[in-house]
């Protein structure tokens, strides 16, 4: 179905790219200047919904949910978590097509990027300067310590899998025997935790968590 529609709409002089994972897919929306998302429900590793859920922590890409499930909590969960319109499998391929420039039409003039200055604590990360600050003062962070930092302050109080990690990093999922993340996660601790407790937690199995003031009092 996937190479359907992108053959499809390639012949209706779309530029399509495609991904068959949740974490890959969302590396791909978050950093490629894509117009429009299609997502699948039915995604391993991240399901479409974790996968919306997560984008929209950073983009406002335009998104169209697929599934095969015609379920009508499944359509307002969709739409509620931030996807612009929802089509039902099997798909009609004309009428994937008018949805599709719906969107895009509506779409055109909202702004893609969410960059703004974020705050957590005593840390301020910015975006657009890829700079960050504690206490007023500047950290030197490596390219791959504020990706991850990025994600884990954007998520706050909320636990990050180790492949959600890996694929904002390397476009892929973890490996069991992979430790670059560890190491990278080792690095900011040894930047940032300077006496003022723990700022991020390991879960055993699952990946990391950057502590909020409220996590930090239980």
């Amino acid at each position: 179905m996937c190479t359907l529609i992108a053959e499809f709409l390639s012949a209706q002089e779309f530029h399509v790219d495609t991904v068959h994972t949740g974490p890959r897919g969302l590396a791909g929306a978050i950093e490629g200047a894509y117009d429009l998302v299609l997502l699948d429900v039915m995604l391993p590793v991240l399901d479409g919904f974790h996968v919306l859920q997560r984008l929209r922590q950073r983009t406002m890409v335009p998104v169209i949910m697929l599934t095969a499930r015609n379920d009508e909590s499944d359509r307002i969960a969709g739409l509620d978590a931030g996807a612009d319109d929802y089509i039902a499998k099997p798909l009609r391929p004309h009428e994937l097509l008018a949805r599709v420039r719906a969107v895009l039409r509506r779409t055109a003039k909202r702004p893609v990027a969410m960059e703004s200055v974020i705050a957590v604590g005593d840390i301020e990360l910015k975006p657009h300067t890829r700079e960050v600050w504690m206490d007023g003062a500047p950290i030197e962070m490596t390219s791959f310590e504020f990706d991850i930092l990025d994600v884990l302050m954007r998520m706050a109080g909320r636990v990050v899998s180790r492949d959600e990690l890996a694929a904002v990093l390397y476009h892929r999922e973890a490996t069991p025997y992979e430790r670059s993340i560890d190491v990278h996660i080792s690095h900011l601790r040894r930047k940032l935790e300077t006496g003022s407790g723990t700022l991020i937690r390991t879960v055993r199995g699952v990946g990391y968590q950057f502590i909020t003031a409220e996590e930090d009092e239980k």
